[in-house]
């Protein structure tokens, strides 16, 4: 069984569903709301767990109602919440998710306690996982130096390193030297090309493919971009692009979550020895599958439906 370390958020998401997604200054009303679990890194750690690994989860959470709700879930999911701190006078992360008829959405995060991660919790869970983990994934709600623990420790360990760098912060630049592998979307992808040219615009004939090649080249590491519907990107260091198409999806309920579904579910094959493509292909394969269900977890699919896929 493949071994994960997932660092990163958890949060509450609240969702309502809509005809369609408000402009600036405009209210839309949807006739429910739900809860569902979220966060990037709780996400993910759930999709990695769904897809056979072994789970650990290192976060924060607060000292309010929805602390408990949050961690039952993960719990529920078979993924370890040693690595969890729960932290006084602070709330739990949440969520706020409108999505439409055709499964696009916006989402507006209030941080809690994914915000004051302590980098000294992240570095503890890091080392309990030396010798066991295959892989960890780190997602970047959570503070800079709480990344930069889990990712320059995971290096010292020897331990492959998947960084999801949503959102992109500057500080990545110099983590770029303990050589983890990014999975940015196109619009990351975006951010880190203008972070790496030290330039607020990236130059308007880039394409996403000449940006990869060169956010991979003066990285020095690969470079995952999920597309959407059109796949993932992949870019190496040598300047070498492939794509992986996306899965046949039927219908689009709802693509919150896509992207956690992808890192987590690549993260466990990296973890139980795929090469990076073999893994990308699993990957995206669920990260298809995830989609037609309301909510982030709610569709993402069990290792047996990814290999049917497959």
């Amino acid at each position: 069984m493949p071994k994960v370390l997932v660092v990163g958020a958890v949060n509450v998401d609240l969702v309502v569903e809509t005809d369609r997604l408000p402009g600036p200054g405009e209210t839309v009303v949807g006739p429910t709301v739900t809860r569902h679990g979220g966060g990037k890194g709780a996400n993910a750690a759930v999709a990695a767990a769904r897809a056979g690994a072994e789970v650990r989860y290192c976060g924060a959470v607060g000292s309010d109602d929805m602390a408990e709700s949050a961690l039952a879930e993960l719990r529920h999911e078979g993924v370890d919440i040693a690595d969890v701190a729960a932290l006084d006078e602070v709330a739990t992360g949440m969520a706020l998710i409108v999505v439409d008829s055709r499964g696009e959405n916006q989402i507006a995060v209030g941080a809690g306690a994914n915000g004051v991660l302590d980098a000294a919790v992240v570095q503890r869970a890091v080392d309990r996982a030396a010798g066991w983990a295959g892989c960890v994934l780190v997602s970047t709600e959570i503070p800079a130096d709480a990344v930069a623990a889990a990712v320059e420790q995971a290096a010292a360990h020897g331990i492959p390193c998947v960084l999801n760098p949503a959102p992109v912060l500057p500080s990545l630049i110099g983590l770029m030297a303990s050589a983890p592998m990014l999975t940015p979307n196109t619009s990351e992808l975006r951010d880190l090309h203008a972070l790496l040219l030290e330039s607020t615009d990236t130059p308007a004939e880039a394409s996403v493919t000449e940006q990869a090649r060169m956010v991979a080249s003066r990285a020095v590491v690969p470079v995952l971009v999920t597309l959407g519907a059109d796949g993932v990107l992949l870019a190496d260091t040598a300047g070498d692009t492939i794509t992986v198409p996306a899965g046949r999806v039927d219908a689009v309920v709802d693509t919150t979550g896509a992207g956690d579904t992808f890192n987590g579910v690549f993260a466990a094959s990296v973890a139980d020895g795929s090469t990076v493509v073999e893994a990308a292909k699993r990957g995206v394969t669920a990260a298809s599958l995830s989609i037609a269900a309301v909510g982030a977890r709610t569709g993402m699919p069990t290792d047996e439906a990814i290999r049917r896929a497959l």
